[in-house]
């Protein structure tokens, strides 16, 4: 099965744990990550304003190493599509386009209303994460289980068992991923 292509919209970046996990999944094969620097302008520009306790130079350090982990998720050459698509929300239409120019499979969002299956052109899909760690748990449920547990092992400020990192996936939006990955 050809792994499927997936722009992640800026809020599916945000959370530190739900980033992490997808930049595990996409290093692990299981599927191609996309964003744009648009996409990580706002996640970062967001989390900045959001977090002071956090210093830039941390977020700066995390977004070097997230282009440095998966080097060819960068999609450009979208702007000139922009115009052309019409979302409820004009600040989202960066995203779909960058889906259409990347030839992606799947839009990864936690603002579903904001991509009504209307104005999806055909072959994209849109997921809200956690329906989209459930597809990647029907596929290979023990592989996904083996990315969450080497996420946990290796977290250290704090430390956390798998069991204390699926709670917090639980907090940040993945009840049916989590609940799948605790009855394995």
């Amino acid at each position: 099965m050809a792994r499927p292509a997936a722009v992640l919209d800026a809020n599916v970046l945000y959370p530190a744990r739900l980033r992490d996990l997808f930049l595990r999944l996409a290093i692990a094969g299981h599927y191609r990550a996309l964003w744009t620097e648009r996409i990580l302008d706002e996640c970062f520009n967001n989390l900045l304003a959001d977090r002071p306790d956090i210093p830039a130079e941390h977020l700066h350090r995390t977004r070097r190493l997230m282009t440095v982990a998966v080097p060819d998720a960068v999609v450009e050459d979208y702007d000139h599509l922009i115009d052309d698509l019409d979302l409820p929300d004009p600040d989202d239409r960066h995203v779909l386009a960058a889906a259409v120019t990347a030839g992606a499979d799947l839009v990864v969002t936690a603002n579903l209303t904001d991509f009504p299956p209307g104005a999806i052109p055909a072959g994209i899909s849109v997921l809200a994460p956690d329906d989209f760690i459930v597809r990647l748990i029907h596929i290979d449920i023990d592989a996904v289980g083996t990315v969450v547990d080497e996420q946990a092992g290796a977290l250290r400020n704090p430390p956390m068992t798998t069991a204390e990192l699926l709670d917090g996936l639980e907090i940040v939006g993945l009840r049916q991923s989590v609940e799948a990955l605790r009855r394995a």
